[in-house]
């Protein structure tokens, strides 16, 4: 006996596959490249990349002509393409841009570090901010600025040195035969718990003026922020970014186990180790750059997926995600509450605290956790 395109002969009753088959055609497209290569595009997706890009480009247009001297719109956009006046030429490209430059930079940084510790630990709490990287890199900035009394450049320095000291701790505690999720969020969330005892007993032996420069950089703000911070960040991402990706076919493999991994042709473990080692210098990068900003990288994957409705890591949109909430968040910091302008990793905190109370709420009527 023969079968009809989409019928199954297993049984008396066929099965029809022919409408699933065809979502999932409109779902996801292989573009075939030169020399056999392909990339799958899901139209949903590329549309939610593309509204972000948007809304990320329309964020920055309005953030750069905010402030104690408002520029409008269309006045930024003929400064940004050199034909500005010579005071908006001044307040455009010396003073704002770069503060926008590395919200875009550190948002996309935290966004894509979250999708990949997510993706690897198969947990929507596998955030660096609950993993202890953060910390880490609070725990080297504040070792430098109470201890060393060094400059910006070396608590930055100290910054990345410390979260990449806690990634391999964690990491290393974490692992057992190889890493899994819940072991790797409980290492993480223990490792923070002792990270944040660390950095108050450092405040408590600081001097006042060491304690009031520490706890202005444990606020995390993109006030002040010039190119000395966008270059390095750039290099960074420019460098981690096409990595990463590179290695999404792989992470979307490793979400469905390792054995079955394994089997498709993936070492396991290498490439996790890459990938988790890629997100820890791309999260401590972002914090040198703003210091620790909170709750973007637990929040942006997660908006990512729900936008795309896509099963995979959703690396990029995440990324861009990241960006446009980081965005909104310092738009927010400076409009919203008058005069007073919070710091932008307040602002995160407040909204990611209230995100953070929802997932875990939903994750429960789940019966996930």
């Amino acid at each position: 006996m023969t079968a009809k395109t989409g019928e199954s002969v297993d049984g008396e009753n066929p099965v029809r596959t022919t409408k699933p088959v065809k979502a999932a055609a409109l779902r996801s497209r292989a573009l075939r490249g030169p020399r056999g290569t392909s990339l799958r595009a899901e139209p949903r997706a590329l549309l939610a990349g593309v509204l972000l890009s948007v809304v990320a480009l329309l964020l920055v247009v309005l953030l750069i002509g905010t402030g104690d001297f408002d520029i409008a719109p269309w006045d930024v956009v003929q400064t940004l393409l050199g034909n500005g006046t010579p005071a908006d030429d001044f307040i455009v490209n010396d003073l704002r841009l770069p503060r926008v430059l590395v919200a875009v930079l550190v948002g996309a940084a935290l966004g894509m570090a979250g999708a990949v510790f997510q993706s690897v630990s198969r947990n929507p709490l596998g955030s660096p901010d609950l993993l202890g990287f953060g910390y880490g890199s609070a725990v080297g900035a504040l070792t430098v600025i109470i201890v060393f009394k060094g400059g910006a450049t070396e608590v930055a320095m100290g910054a990345v040195v410390g979260g990449v000291l806690a990634g391999i701790a964690v990491y290393l505690l974490a692992y057992k035969k190889g890493i899994h999720g819940y072991r790797l969020v409980l290492v993480g969330i223990g490792a923070s718990a002792m990270l944040v005892a660390l950095i108050q007993y450092l405040i408590t032996k600081a001097q006042l003026t060491e304690a009031t420069r520490a706890m202005v950089w444990l606020t995390g703000s993109l006030a002040g922020r010039d190119w000395a911070q966008v270059w390095p960040l750039l290099v960074t991402c420019a460098v981690l970014f096409p990595v990463i990706l590179g290695q999404g076919r792989a992470l979307r493999m490793m979400e469905m186990g390792d054995d079955a991994a394994y089997a498709l042709g993936v070492r396991v473990e290498r490439t996790r180790l890459l990938l988790m080692l890629a997100a820890i210098v791309l999260t401590t990068a972002a914090a040198a750059a703003a210091g620790p900003i909170t709750f973007v990288a637990l929040a942006a994957p997660q908006l990512a997926r729900r936008l795309t409705r896509s099963p995979g890591s959703n690396l990029l949109t995440g990324a861009l995600m990241g960006a446009v909430l980081l965005l909104v968040s310092d738009l927010a910091s400076q409009r919203a509450f008058g005069a007073d302008q919070l710091p932008v990793g307040v602002v995160t905190g407040l909204v990611g605290g209230v995100y953070l109370l929802w997932l875990l709420v939903t994750e429960r009527k789940a019966g996930r956790i």
